[in-house]
């Protein structure tokens, strides 16, 4: 009895802890991830989103972030937000059904286009958000994570800051138009469409080139509209 009598003591106390805390347990996460899709904008934001206080974070998408979803046919889902899609959930569903979450970043002006990308590393499941430019063709910034890849080796994806730098600049088109994506090569980048992988985590880099090429041509029958639409307008 006494051991019964702690273990729903003990249990209701748990409960009522979690209860309390949710909220705010829910709050940091959301701050967690809008800090990540910010860190793919990199210099093209007045302020690192690593020195950020929460509520600058919030303004930001707040003030300056368009938030869209999309079906995969490019079409527009309305009275949904970005920022309410969970890519582990929509890997899951077969490929014609999944929502894609996308972010236009304006900074004064200038439009940058926000993806979401999932795929597989060496051990279990790897994510990005990739930042393309106005031209939809330039990537302006990215930012990787993984659920559990070799510390030091494909874990660097995310803890060393010069592997995600090594996308700036890169194109997903080649110059007659065709969509090639971005290939993480241990050879060395050869072209505007690689960059150079890690060392002893070939396995790794190939799950972030799939992840890349897969993930970004998702968003191309959207963005082959955006640029229909600009041809017709008269814009650049």
């Amino acid at each position: 009895m006494f051991i019964l009598i702690i273990t729903t003591v003990v249990a209701v106390l748990l409960t009522g802890l979690r209860e309390v805390t949710m909220s705010t347990a829910l709050q940091n996460e959301d701050v967690f991830n809008k800090r990540a899709i910010l860190s793919a904008l990199g210099e093209n934001l007045d302020k690192s989103p690593d020195v950020m206080s929460d509520e600058e974070v919030l303004g930001v998408f707040e003030d300056k972030m368009e938030q869209i979803v999309l079906d995969m046919d490019g079409e527009i889902l309305t009275d949904e937000k970005a920022e309410k899609i969970d890519m582990a959930k929509e890997k899951k569903k077969p490929e014609a059904d999944r929502k894609l979450p996308l972010y236009v970043y304006n900074a004064g002006g200038e439009k940058f286009y926000i993806v979401s990308v999932r795929g597989n590393g060496l051990w279990d499941e790897i994510w990005g958000t990739i930042a393309l430019k106005s031209d939809l063709n330039t990537i302006a910034g990215t930012s990787f994570d993984h659920k559990g890849e070799t510390p030091g080796l494909g874990a660097e994806i995310k803890d060393n800051p010069t592997f995600p730098s090594r996308f700036k600049g890169t194109k997903i088109f080649t110059e007659a138009g065709e969509y090639v994506g971005i290939t993480v090569r241990k050879q060395g980048k050869r072209n505007d469409h690689e960059v150079d992988g890690i060392t002893g985590a070939t396995v790794t880099a190939d799950g972030v080139t799939e992840m890349l090429v897969r993930g970004i041509k998702y968003y191309q029958p959207y963005f082959d509209k955006i640029t229909k639409d600009k041809k017709v307008l008269g814009m650049n």
